[in-house]
């Protein structure tokens, strides 16, 4: 078992002391309250439902005295924060799961309005996936062994002279994406809090209302001012991700989101030597052997259900499907049936259906993709471009769609296109099969479906990702979430999230 040490600061947790007042989409969280923007003359973004097309709120966005101030609070945090006993940190983040219960159904609305989620799916998989995580880093955290009183986040690997430590690594800027909010939200927050470090937290300014009713539930959990700080706004352009990701103050970025913003962060958190975890996006693929024999029509329909869940915006979609030739007509009829099952709806409407993608540039981008890959050769099997029947003219609704007889040379099979859009093509050899799979730039998930567990487990070691599922069974929630290449480098959920915001340190001559 790994042994987790942090150095003792011993420094009294102070009470947070403030009553919150208001999210009403206009503050941030800063210090433990609610404050104004310093510069109330920046342009608010405005938050549209993709369901209707039509506004939902406004927000602020934050400028540079806002980073500022948000940053100064989290290193003033830090010592405190750092120095209370792993068993501190653990309450808090159990009131926090407590205040994340007692919220569920409001924070499934707050979801569903501003990304379009089905308001059944956003509740149970959406929200769901936030306390899912919550539970498995309390999980972690009990598990740890803290042996140095006042001491915890931290490995220890005890040499013939040296102790290994590893600290938190301080102010850590949290910027998450828009497609699974909590479920990056509490991925990232609760990680940072849970080993010491202290955090900003920027959300999607397409999906900032969740993150503000998350910020309520930080604050009702009594976490000690500027531990947790939020400040909502833009990304690149000067906005208020740009600025965390460069500003001298913050020790580490956490950033998922697309491949571009990835880079774009890097660059500007490399002159002042940021730790950076990105975690990016991806182009999955998913293997499916003959030899599956009779679960062919259950493998495939599991590729297809979850290249369509959340209308298709996850990272780790399988998005190319490679069946072996034998099976791959009787492949193609299975995805085209399920594709063709799917209804599409509002995001405010109960039931087990599609809602809109979450905004008219996704949508634009996704119709895009559609008409090239007909203009390319890809036979459409199902959907195609436009809206679905019966859909609001002004919602953001996709056709499931499902292109067969591609090649991996398509750009919708060389791009991630982050919608309901699915690519087919046959091979001859699982060297073929493992040649095209890992012929990507990305490097998240990949999937394989065979009935040999030799072949499973061969694959699996080859494929060029940093998760690879088989035969349908899912990563568990405590296994390190993460890729390669274009896919990023971090790492998050259970032990290894932990560990992300850990500086490691050498000790010689330490005595237990």
């Amino acid at each position: 078992m790994r042994k987790f040490y942090l150095v003792p600061f011993y420094i009294p947790l102070l009470a947070s002391g403030q009553e919150c007042t208001s999210t009403d989409g206009h503050n941030f969280y800063i210090g433990g309250q609610w404050v104004r923007p310093a510069d109330p003359a920046v342009p608010p973004i405005v938050v549209i439902d993709p369901s209707t097309g039509a506004r939902a709120t406004s927000v602020n966005a934050g400028g540079a005295a806002d980073v500022d101030a948000a940053v100064a609070a989290a290193r003033r945090s830090f010592p405190g924060w750092s120095g209370v006993t792993p068993a501190v940190r653990r309450d808090h983040i159990s009131r926090l799961r407590d205040a994340y219960v007692g919220r569920q159904e409001e924070m499934a609305r707050a979801i569903s309005t501003e990304m379009g989620a089905p308001i059944d799916f956003a509740l149970e998989s959406q929200v769901g996936a936030g306390l899912y995580h919550i539970d498995n880093f309390l999980a972690a955290l009990e598990s740890f062994e803290f042996p140095l009183a006042g001491g915890g986040g931290a490995t220890t690997i005890l040499m013939d002279a040296t102790t290994i430590l590893m600290e938190p690594v301080g102010v850590a800027a949290l910027i998450t994406p828009w497609n699974w909010p909590m479920n990056q939200v509490v991925l990232k927050v609760v990680a940072a809090l849970a080993v010491g470090c202290t955090c900003v937290l920027k959300p999607s300014e397409a999906a900032p209302l969740s993150s503000l009713l998350f910020a309520e539930m930080v604050h009702d959990a009594g976490f000690p001012p500027g531990a947790f700080n939020l400040v909502t706004g833009g990304g690149g352009d000067g906005g208020a991700g740009e600025l965390l990701a460069a500003h001298p103050d913050v020790d580490m970025v956490s950033f998922t989101g697309s491949t571009r913003a990835g880079a774009a962060v890097s660059r500007a958190g490399a002159d002042t030597f940021k730790k950076i975890s990105l975690e990016l996006g991806g182009k999955g693929a998913a293997v499916v052997f003959a030899d599956v024999g009779d679960d062919l029509e259950e493998y495939v329909t599991q590729v297809v259900e979850r290249c369509f869940e959340n209308t298709g915006q996850s990272c780790d979609a399988p998005t190319r499907l490679l069946v072996e030739r034998d099976v791959y007509h009787r492949a193609v009829e299975i995805a085209q049936g399920v594709a063709l099952a799917h209804a599409v709806g509002s995001a405010h409407a109960p039931g087990d259906h599609l809602g809109p993608v979450v905004n008219s540039a996704q949508f634009d981008t996704i119709q895009k993709y559609i008409l090239s890959g007909v203009e390319e050769g890809g036979r459409l099997v199902a959907g195609g471009p436009g809206r679905p029947k019966g859909t609001d003219a002004a919602g953001f609704y996709v056709r499931p769609t499902v292109f067969a007889d591609v090649d991996n040379n398509m750009k919708i099979m060389r791009e991630e296109i982050f919608g309901p859009v699915l690519g087919m093509m046959p091979f001859d050899s699982e060297e073929e099969a493992l040649e095209i799979a890992n012929d990507t730039p990305y490097g998240l998930t990949n999937y394989v479906y065979s009935g040999s567990p030799e072949r499973c487990r061969r694959m699996a070691r080859a494929m060029r990702s940093g998760m690879v599922e088989m035969n349908g069974v899912g990563i568990d929630g405590a296994a390190p979430f993460g890729g390669m290449k274009a896919s990023g480098h971090g790492r998050e959920g259970g032990v290894y999230g932990l560990e992300e915001f850990c500086h490691v340190k050498a000790v010689s001559g330490w005595e237990d």
